[in-house]
């Protein structure tokens, strides 16, 4: 499989076309393809991950963290919001293409809540996903884009950063108090839907070649 992680659907792409030339040397060359992105201009390019998806498999990751559109659109805001990327993922699956939603990262005190896992839930399984990776109900935050995040706390959630600083001082893994209820809840929901939570399991998955345009091996004795 040819991971293409963290594809470049930015506004510019339109022109460039950087990425849809690269899916179409994958195609022709009958290489598998695993794309990540939050934009729905990736459904530019369907016509060719049906086509690679034909030959072999073409995996479409996107992440999903928040339900609600107007909180979504303040922890996220210049990418599709939720509602968008799950349109995206029910079109995919109309088109036979698998895909993979990754659960993070989960902000303590602002979407680390039951409403808003059962609400993300609730559209993998709509969309039908293969999986969903979480590896915890957490965030994490390395010198640098600690002091960027704590300034857009200031911005948009005042007095919150306060908080942090008195839970988590310095530390790099800041884990949802509810952490372990909200797992608990991921995983079973998960297991009642057929949707994957094992992650081993769902990148073996991700680097695995299938190869769908294969004939049956011949033998000796078949006529050619």
């Amino acid at each position: 499989m040819y991971d293409f992680n963290r594809s470049k659907y930015i506004p510019l792409e339109y022109k460039l076309r950087h990425t849809r030339r690269s899916l179409e040397l994958i195609e022709k060359y009958g290489c598998g393809a695993v794309l990540h992105t939050k934009s729905t201009r990736l459904l530019r390019d369907l016509d060719l991950l049906v086509r690679i998806n034909s030959k072999t498999k073409c995996v479409v990751q996107t992440t999903l963290t928040t339900y609600d559109e107007n909180l979504c659109r303040i922890i996220e805001p210049n990418v599709s919001t939720t509602a968008e990327r799950v349109k995206m993922l029910e079109t995919l699956r109309d088109n036979g293409i698998p895909t993979v939603v990754w659960l993070t990262p989960i902000l303590p005190f602002i979407n680390d809540t039951e409403d808003n896992i059962n609400g993300i839930i609730d559209c993998c399984v709509k969309s039908e996903v293969y999986g969903i990776i979480c590896f915890d109900m957490e965030l994490t935050l390395r010198e640098g884009n600690r002091e960027y995040f704590y300034a857009a706390l200031d911005k948009s959630f005042p007095g919150l950063k306060e908080r942090y600083i008195k839970t988590y001082a310095q530390s790099y893994d800041l884990p949802s108090p509810k952490n372990q209820e909200l797992m608990t809840l991921l995983y079973r929901r998960c297991g009642e839907n057929g949707i994957k939570t094992d992650i081993n399991e769902i990148f073996a998955y991700l680097h695995r070649f299938e190869d769908k345009q294969s004939c049956r091996q011949l033998s000796l004795f078949d006529e050619l």
